[in-house]
């Protein structure tokens, strides 16, 4: 499945309603189908179904906007759902579990990549800042039959939160362990960790690996309860030290193709992810 590197803008209206259409054009031109697209509220949403590798899944996520002029943020919601029931809101899904992701009103140069299981989505926004969405299934350690619905919903916030994207608290999902990365289990929605965040020699504040050579490593992002379980890995997203590296670049490891990010502000050593161009 493909990826799309682009931009919106205000040329036309507000650039995180602009972000929503791209979001509904590219992932409706690539085998997600819309459950609902409406953009005639302040609060425009998207709820799209999945068909997953297999093509007869269901996999109910979506988006939807959030702003306030007087505070000046303008924002999108990530959710991830159970099912779809047409007369409840976007917030009252079945299974709902949202996560804020910071925007702007002004342009947003974005990276989005889908394959029939996952959206994953990166913005530069403002002064500029990176924000991160990853909504739908990871790659579970286990069989369909074991775990069937291996969702994840990772943003930047906790719900619709008011919070603009200057803000210097906010993290991406990536870090895990937090409000803003929900996984759901046989047992319910939880907040994983995060590996290979959640091992300080290798990703740690003072201690951290490197290229050899120029050459770098993408350990995949696993989840796991920190403790006796490993539920399975992000699809297509990847640690990656920041030791000689820098936002934006590409690297090419088997003729595939990623894009580094760093986490929001951060530029420390362990702040940076790579996202996989899905082709």
């Amino acid at each position: 499945m493909p990826h799309q590197i682009s931009f919106v803008d205000n040329s036309s209206g507000l650039a995180h309603y602009a972000m929503l259409a791209a979001i509904h054009s590219f992932a409706t031109a690539n085998g997600w189908q819309a459950l609902r697209y409406d953009t005639s509220a302040a609060d425009q949403q998207l709820i799209l179904k999945g068909p997953g590798y297999t093509g007869t899944e269901e996999i109910f996520i979506g988006f939807r906007t959030y702003q306030n002029a007087n505070a000046d943020y303008y924002n999108l919601l990530a959710g991830v759902f159970t099912g779809y029931v047409p007369a409840n809101s976007f917030d009252t899904q079945p299974g709902a579990v949202l996560s804020g992701v910071p925007a702007h009103n002004q342009r947003i140069d974005y990276w989005l990549t889908l394959n029939p299981q996952r959206i994953a989505l990166a913005m530069k926004v403002g002064t500029p800042v990176y924000e991160h969405a990853y909504v739908g299934k990871m790659l579970p350690y286990a069989r369909p039959s074991q775990y069937p619905y291996p969702v994840v919903c990772g943003g930047a916030l906790n719900g619709a939160a008011a919070t603009r994207f200057s803000d210097t608290a906010h993290m991406s999902y990536i870090w895990g362990n937090r409000a803003n990365m929900r996984l759901r289990t046989n047992d319910g929605w939880m907040q994983p960790h995060c590996y290979p965040w959640s091992d300080a020699f290798i990703a740690g504040a003072a201690v951290n690996m490197r290229d050899t050579a120029g050459l770098y490593l993408l350990p995949p992002v696993e989840l796991h309860d920190n403790a006796a379980n490993v539920w399975g890995a992000l699809d297509g997203i990847f640690y990656i030290t920041g030791f000689d590296n820098a936002v934006e670049n590409t690297l090419t490891l088997g003729g595939v193709n990623y894009v580094v990010f760093q986490d929001v502000w951060r530029t420390a050593h362990n702040a940076y992810y790579a996202m996989r161009l899905d082709n």
